[in-house]
């Protein structure tokens, strides 16, 4: 399942807006300690974003390669823009940008997937941030995770992950480091307490 899936959503999954957190046994490089937020699920899949893998390009960089900025004004941008949140999405289309944001900006691209936040990915929210002009709470992710038909399924009732409720802020907290263990603490649980038994909340 990818972006379009989001675009013509006709059935709501019951893992929709929810957090996957990865269980130990996930050894998977790009999910592995992983929190994934699921912006939609249904019959034919899911996509969602990792929340907590931080991107080696910052911000600035990013609007220097679009070209939505040349080099010698990144200088002057916002501090908010300077050092807004670039975080690695997921496997697929890696290099593709996805803002979720609060509900407070909307652009004709915008897609809302809870009552609180929004997905956009066109340059029309990254030239509204790098202005000043931007959502409250938002964070660019660079790919997504996608999972097909049944898959992601299989692997939560394979022990891979747990779900959860979602907060926006976690979702929306720039530093990353403690979000794996804050997304546990939703669930009363810590790390030290994970098995190899399944459990789901």
């Amino acid at each position: 399942m990818g972006i379009t899936a989001l675009k013509d959503k006709r059935e709501r999954g019951f893992l929709d807006g929810q957090f996957l957190i990865a269980m130990p046994g996930v050894q998977d490089g790009s999910f592995a300690r992983s929190v994934v937020y699921i912006c939609a699920h249904s019959s034919t899949g899911a996509m969602g974003f990792i929340i907590n893998r931080q991107q080696e390009l910052s911000f600035p960089n990013v609007l220097e390669h679009l070209k939505i900025v040349e080099e010698p004004h990144t200088a002057f941008l916002s501090k908010q823009a300077r050092y807004f949140p670039v975080l690695y999405g997921g496997p697929v289309e890696t290099g593709r940008g996805f803002v979720l944001h609060s509900d407070d900006f909307s652009c004709e691209s915008s897609i809302p997937v809870s009552d609180e936040i929004s997905l956009t990915a066109t340059l029309d929210i990254l030239r509204a941030i790098a202005e000043g002009r931007g959502p409250t709470r938002a964070t660019l992710l660079l790919g997504y995770a996608g999972w097909g038909p049944g898959q992601l399924e299989a692997e939560i009732s394979n022990n891979g992950w747990l779900n959860c409720a979602s907060q926006d802020d976690i979702i929306f907290d720039p530093c990353v480091d403690a979000k794996y263990e804050r997304a546990l603490a939703l669930m009363g649980v810590s790390p030290e307490m994970l098995s190899t038994e399944a459990g789901h909340a």
